[in-house]
Protein backbone atom coordinates (compact mmCIF):
# COMPACT_ATOMS: atom_id res chain seq x y z
CA UNK A 1 0.00 0.00 0.00
CA UNK A 2 1.35 3.58 -1.11
CA UNK A 3 -0.18 5.65 1.73
CA UNK A 4 0.98 8.52 0.02
CA UNK A 5 -1.41 8.34 -3.35
CA UNK A 6 -4.44 9.18 -3.53
CA UNK A 7 -7.06 7.53 -6.29
CA UNK A 8 -9.23 10.51 -8.69
CA UNK A 9 -11.93 10.12 -10.10
CA UNK A 10 -12.62 13.39 -12.04
CA UNK A 11 -16.49 12.32 -12.51
CA UNK A 12 -18.46 14.42 -15.37
CA UNK A 13 -20.12 17.61 -15.92
CA UNK A 14 -18.55 20.08 -13.47
CA UNK A 15 -16.74 17.02 -12.00
CA UNK A 16 -13.30 17.30 -13.63
CA UNK A 17 -13.19 21.55 -12.80
CA UNK A 18 -13.64 20.72 -9.39
CA UNK A 19 -11.31 17.96 -8.94
CA UNK A 20 -8.63 20.11 -11.14
CA UNK A 21 -8.98 22.57 -8.54
CA UNK A 22 -8.88 20.71 -6.05
CA UNK A 23 -5.54 19.14 -6.99
CA UNK A 24 -4.17 22.21 -7.56
CA UNK A 25 -4.78 23.15 -4.24
CA UNK A 26 -3.34 20.18 -2.72
CA UNK A 27 -0.40 20.10 -4.90
CA UNK A 28 0.76 23.76 -3.83
CA UNK A 29 0.32 22.53 0.02
CA UNK A 30 3.31 20.51 -0.81
CA UNK A 31 2.13 17.71 1.53
CA UNK A 32 3.84 14.76 -0.66
CA UNK A 33 0.54 13.37 -2.33
CA UNK A 34 0.99 11.53 -5.08
CA UNK A 35 -2.42 11.12 -7.83
CA UNK A 36 -3.68 8.12 -9.85
CA UNK A 37 -6.66 8.47 -11.88
CA UNK A 38 -9.35 6.34 -13.01
CA UNK A 39 -12.54 6.84 -14.12
CA UNK A 40 -16.22 5.73 -13.16
CA UNK A 41 -20.15 6.85 -14.16
CA UNK A 42 -20.98 7.86 -18.08
CA UNK A 43 -17.01 8.13 -18.97
CA UNK A 44 -16.22 4.79 -18.09
CA UNK A 45 -19.73 3.98 -20.04
CA UNK A 46 -18.86 6.00 -22.79
CA UNK A 47 -15.15 4.03 -23.53
CA UNK A 48 -17.24 0.80 -23.47
CA UNK A 49 -16.52 -0.12 -19.25
CA UNK A 50 -18.70 -1.28 -16.42
CA UNK A 51 -20.11 1.83 -14.30
CA UNK A 52 -17.92 1.28 -12.28
CA UNK A 53 -14.85 -0.45 -13.98
CA UNK A 54 -13.00 -3.24 -11.98
CA UNK A 55 -9.61 -1.59 -12.64
CA UNK A 56 -11.01 1.53 -10.89
CA UNK A 57 -11.91 -0.65 -8.08
CA UNK A 58 -8.35 -2.37 -8.17
CA UNK A 59 -7.20 1.23 -8.05
CA UNK A 60 -9.01 2.25 -4.89
CA UNK A 61 -8.09 -0.87 -3.07
CA UNK A 62 -4.45 -0.51 -3.38
CA UNK A 63 -4.39 3.18 -2.41
CA UNK A 64 -7.23 3.38 -0.20
CA UNK A 65 -7.62 6.48 -0.43
CA UNK A 66 -9.99 8.64 -3.14
CA UNK A 67 -10.86 11.96 -4.32
CA UNK A 68 -14.13 11.72 -6.22
CA UNK A 69 -15.88 14.38 -8.04
CA UNK A 70 -19.57 14.71 -8.93
CA UNK A 71 -20.64 11.43 -11.62
CA UNK A 72 -23.74 10.95 -13.31
CA UNK A 73 -25.26 7.76 -13.01
CA UNK A 74 -27.67 7.10 -16.38
CA UNK A 75 -31.01 7.26 -15.93
CA UNK A 76 -32.90 4.06 -16.94
CA UNK A 77 -31.25 0.78 -17.57
CA UNK A 78 -31.29 -0.57 -14.50
CA UNK A 79 -27.83 1.70 -13.33
CA UNK A 80 -26.67 1.50 -9.81
CA UNK A 81 -25.28 5.27 -8.67
CA UNK A 82 -21.33 4.86 -8.59
CA UNK A 83 -21.81 6.34 -4.83
CA UNK A 84 -24.07 2.94 -3.85
CA UNK A 85 -21.61 0.68 -5.56
CA UNK A 86 -18.88 2.28 -3.64
CA UNK A 87 -20.40 1.89 -0.55
CA UNK A 88 -21.64 -1.71 -1.20
CA UNK A 89 -17.96 -2.74 -2.60
CA UNK A 90 -16.06 -1.17 0.38
CA UNK A 91 -16.56 -0.90 4.16
CA UNK A 92 -19.18 1.70 4.94
CA UNK A 93 -17.07 2.33 7.92
CA UNK A 94 -13.96 3.18 5.81
CA UNK A 95 -15.87 4.77 2.96
CA UNK A 96 -16.90 8.69 3.73
CA UNK A 97 -18.21 11.11 1.38
CA UNK A 98 -17.23 14.89 2.02
CA UNK A 99 -18.68 17.68 0.43
CA UNK A 100 -16.96 20.43 0.80
CA UNK A 101 -18.78 23.71 1.56
CA UNK A 102 -19.54 26.63 -0.60
CA UNK A 103 -18.00 29.92 0.94
CA UNK A 104 -19.48 33.28 0.20
CA UNK A 105 -18.01 36.81 0.35
CA UNK A 106 -20.80 39.83 1.10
Amino acid sequence: MNENTVTVIPGDGIGPDIVDSTVRVLDALDCGLKFEYAIAGQTALDKGLELVPEETLTILRRNRLALKGPITTPVGGGFTSVNVTLRKTFDPVSYTHLTLPTIYSV
